[in-house]
């Protein structure tokens, strides 16, 4: 074999390498293929260019999101006609949609949607707000603040650190220094809770709601013991927890997911 032919293949090694890589970081572009995206050095030298639409739901966009982002979120009834009334009003501009981040499936289930509703020229940006925010705090706010200080944004390590096993935490709600929490909204919770008698409940959307239990958790020198519906929407709430001075406080690892999972699993035994 020739070095010039050993040469390519070892390019064509690397470039294929490169892509599997690429894949596995960003794992809707294997799942969605054909969705146009946008990577994130791309993205922001073409901001301007563009109209941004935050998909999530109305708590995480108020937490943290990219500049002059409209709140559309994915899962709304009005989600279909305002982004036509985006397309029909902005002719000319591409439509970004985001989410939190590289395997999160929102931004690309809300392209899919759109283009099956004949909405066209929406392009996903899998990368997410906590990667846009860490390479431009200045194009970010959290909790209303720009530029965003990067030394805030919460790390994976350091959310787990506030994690329990759903049995721990359910063995946890029988002490008496503690304040449990269901932030579910009303059809996850089908109007039952996993705590029946010792819970409070307080959607993640009712701000006015989760700051009354807060202050009482730290009028009360209480931990905090939150669950969610999967675990994942908890860690928004850390920035309001420690934006209010609240350091006591622990979360469901999986959420009522994982509690009824684990339930049923003991229960076949």
């Amino acid at each position: 074999m020739s070095r010039i032919m050993t040469l390519v293949i070892f390019i064509s090694y690397l470039f294929s390498s490169a892509a599997l890589a690429a894949d596995k970081e960003f794992p809707g572009r294997d799942i969605y293929l054909g969705t146009p995206y946008i990577e994130l050095a791309a993205f922001h030298q073409q901001f301007k260019y563009f109209i941004v639409v935050d998909v999530r739901s109305h708590y995480e966009y108020e937490t943290l999101r990219i500049l002059g982002a409209i709140n559309i979120p994915l899962n709304s009834s009005g989600f279909i006609p305002k982004m036509q009334q985006l397309r029909d009003n902005n002719k000319a501009k591409k439509i970004i949609v985001y989410c939190n981040g590289k395997t999160c499936m929102k931004s690309y289930q809300a392209a899919s949607k759109a283009k099956a509703r004949g909405i066209e020229g929406v392009i996903v940006f899998d990368a997410g707000i906590m990667d846009w925010a860490r390479a431009y705090p200045a194009l970010a706010e959290l909790l209303g603040k720009s530029p965003v200080d990067a030394s805030k944004l919460i790390s994976k390590a350091r959310f787990d650190e506030h994690l329990l096993a759903p049995d721990k935490f359910a063995d946890m709600t029988q002490a008496a220094d503690v304040r449990v929490l269901d932030v579910r909204d009303s059809v996850q919770r089908s109007g039952m809770g996993l705590f029946v008698g010792i819970e409070h409940q307080a959607p993640l959307d009712d701000k006015e709601k989760l700051e009354k239990h807060i202050q009482t958790a730290l009028d009360e020198n209480k931990t905090l013991l939150i669950y969610d519906e999967s675990g994942k929407q908890v860690r928004w709430l850390m920035y309001w927890l420690e934006e209010k001075g609240l350091k006591k406080y622990l979360f469901m690892e999986g959420g009522a997911r994982l509690y009824f999972k684990q339930l049923k699993a003991r229960l076949k035994r």
